[in-house]
């Protein structure tokens, strides 16, 4: 059976990594409430399935893209359920085709490890480059949940919180798609 906590709204008490405690600094310092599941990896859609309903709305994708070239990255927030269509999200961006970037580019630009993508990275430096696209429903959502920069702890905070307190604290305005 898939391991899932009851939802806490207090920090883990030893944030790992430099993003993790950037995270949940940036929530206190901005005064964004938020509730946290920790979890056995989640790395599958069934996964996902649990802690969606133990935290009470679903767990967004994010994807780590780039171009040909390796010299653009982009994080694509969408929901679990759309599937991506490289022709579709180029079309919308008016941008050539792009690809999965590589796992070392991950943990280089967002800290973080494959299965563990989240657009909370935003608020790391070296995450300055990266653009951020988001679906257009999910930021209509009232709700957002993703990881907190792990597999094993994913957060929910509302979409308003995000959009208008965290992402402009990280110098990030996503373009919607």
């Amino acid at each position: 059976m898939f391991k899932v906590s009851d939802p806490m709204s207090t920090p883990p008490a030893a944030p790992e990594t430099a993003l993790r405690r950037a995270v949940y600094e940036t929530f206190a310092r901005l005064d964004i409430p938020f509730e946290r599941v920790d979890t056995d990896p989640g790395l599958t859609m069934e996964d996902c399935q649990h802690i969606d309903a133990k935290i009470g709305c679903r767990i967004v994708k994010t994807l780590f893209l780039t171009n040909r070239q390796q010299t653009v990255f982009y994080l694509y927030v969408t929901t679990d359920d759309k599937p991506f269509v490289t022709r579709d999200f180029c079309g919308a961006l008016g941008i050539p085709r792009v690809s999965f970037a590589s796992a070392e580019k991950l943990w280089e630009l967002t800290g973080v490890q494959v299965g563990a993508t989240t657009v909370l990275s935003t608020i790391l430096p070296s995450a300055a480059q990266v653009r951020l696209v988001m679906d257009r429903s999910v930021a209509q959502a009232e709700w957002f949940a993703c990881t907190d920069g792990t597999a094993t702890c994913f957060v929910k905070l509302r979409t308003a919180d995000l959009l208008q307190k965290y992402l402009p604290a990280s110098g990030h305005v996503p373009v919607l798609i």
